[in-house]
């Protein structure tokens, strides 16, 4: 399954955030953090693609689209619910550009995979990378609201 242009959002995204990160400045207004809910929308778009396939047309109705969104979201979450018990929250004492360098990761290896067409000789694939993004991007605004509220 080929994703390139929702990849390539993400990575859009991603190196924003890394730009913003290492020159400590922007010249473009907007919240920082609307980049990571953008890697999570992004990345279940990506998630639903692979699931149904690419349509050509629209092919959802919005009921359709909010399941499929929620049922990638849910799956996110019981992933991470699972690392978290085997790793604890290890994520909690990560920098959020540590997290922005995981997610910028996991997009070249999904960008490899894609060129490869999909062949890989050990890889999780693209759809658990999507869903580490998905986590990565939670976990930064997670951190981003603890270290606001201190």
């Amino acid at each position: 399954m080929r994703l390139p242009s929702l990849t390539d959002q993400i990575f859009i995204k991603a190196q924003r955030l890394r730009s913003i990160q290492d020159k400590k400045v922007q010249k473009v207004a907007d919240e920082p953090h609307l980049e990571f809910i953008g890697i999570i929308n992004y990345s279940a778009m990506a998630l639903i693609q692979c699931e149904k396939g690419v349509a050509e047309q629209p092919d959802l109705n919005y009921e359709q689209a909010v399941e499929a969104f929620e049922k990638q979201i849910e799956r996110a979450r019981k992933l991470m619910l699972d690392k978290n018990h085997d790793y604890g929250e290890a994520w909690r004492d990560m920098r959020i550009s540590s997290l922005t360098d995981l997610i910028l990761q996991k997009l070249l290896r999904v960008k490899q995979i894609e060129d490869n067409q999909g062949v890989t000789i050990a890889s999780e694939g693209v759809e658990a990378n999507y869903l580490d993004m998905i986590n990565y991007a939670i976990f930064a605004l997670i951190l981003k609201n603890e270290f606001v509220d201190e």
